[in-house]
């Protein structure tokens, strides 16, 4: 019983010793990720000496976010040109059907792709068709893309491929505009976004929103990932013209990796981390308490 307790404590020990290792060359790993290595990001200049604000956020970050403004009225008056290059009325989208709004730029090297592939894929779960149901309106927020009408062509070309059901197309709607009116809109839903000059991008959220047929803010949904029956039941209720209720501000931030520290914004890393030594320090004490449990019971058997 002495040489079965002994080996289940050394046992213990290894593999204690083993995820304190891999938990080690984890945290050495993740400060060596190379930006130009991620397909998910494009060729980026940064400077190093860039200094870090004291809650791990980058400077940019603490400029951005999402307000909510249930209720406000979208500027319908505002101009922009569609994806073949014709200036529209943002009012021209809406007076009879439920728009989905997205503001987005086409060219982002990560996260706006994540919030487009992630509305289309909710969009492809419901019964409901675009165009028919309600549209959807994607907005890019860079005054850049105005003279690049190819861009919101070939990304509502790509869209309407991933979303699959032909006869659609005039439910979807890419748009770019002038930072003038640009700024309309991204007043009105509280989207608050910063160019950042040592990174060349933009620092922003992701969300989509859902507004009434007159263009009235109903809902926000956060992130990349919209659940169906949030998306069906908020295009339903503004359908009604029903205005939701405040959510919870969960955001996901495009700007969140800076490869020159190999850091991630929201000290994400130090939660992973926290996470990992909290797991650690867990499974030693459960070995330990084991370990004594066996002990006494050896004890009292001798």
């Amino acid at each position: 019983m002495k040489k079965s307790s002994a080996k289940f404590a050394v046992r213990g020990l290894k593999l204690f010793a083993v995820i304190i290792i891999l938990l080690t060359i984890g945290n050495v790993s993740a400060q060596r990720v190379e930006h130009y290595n991620s397909p998910l990001y494009s060729p980026k200049y940064y400077d190093p000496s860039a200094p870090e604000s004291s809650n791990g956020l980058p400077p940019a970050l603490q400029k951005v976010g999402i307000e909510q403004k249930l209720n406000e009225q979208l500027p319908l008056d505002a101009v922009f040109k569609n994806e073949d290059g014709r200036e529209v009325k943002l009012g021209e989208f809406f007076g009879q059907r439920p728009v989905i709004l997205a503001l987005v730029y086409y060219e982002c090297p990560m996260l706006c792709n994540e919030v487009l592939n992630g509305l289309t894929g909710s969009l492809k779960s419901l019964s409901f068709d675009t165009g028919k149901d309600f549209d959807v309106v994607a907005i890019s927020f860079d005054a850049r893309e105005n003279d690049k009408p190819d861009l919101a062509k070939n990304k509502k070309a790509s869209y309407m491929t991933r979303y699959g059901r032909p006869g659609t197309e005039n439910g979807w709607h890419f748009l770019t505009g002038t930072q003038s009116e640009i700024d309309k809109v991204t007043k009105a839903v509280g989207f608050n976004y910063y160019w950042d000059e040592k990174s060349n991008q933009f620092a922003h959220a992701g969300a989509i929103m859902i507004t009434t047929p007159e263009g009235r803010l109903s809902r926000y949904l956060y992130g990349i990932d919209y659940a169906p029956k949030d998306v069906k039941f908020g295009v339903m209720e503004s359908a009604q013209n029903r205005i939701g209720n405040p959510a919870e501000q969960l955001m996901l931030y495009c700007y969140h990796y800076d490869p020159a520290t190999g850091k991630y914004g929201l000290s994400i890393l130090r939660v992973i981390r926290l996470g990992g030594i909290v797991t650690v320090l867990g499974l030693g004490a459960m070995i330990f308490v084991f370990w004594r449990r066996n002990r006494a019971k050896n004890e009292l058997a001798s």
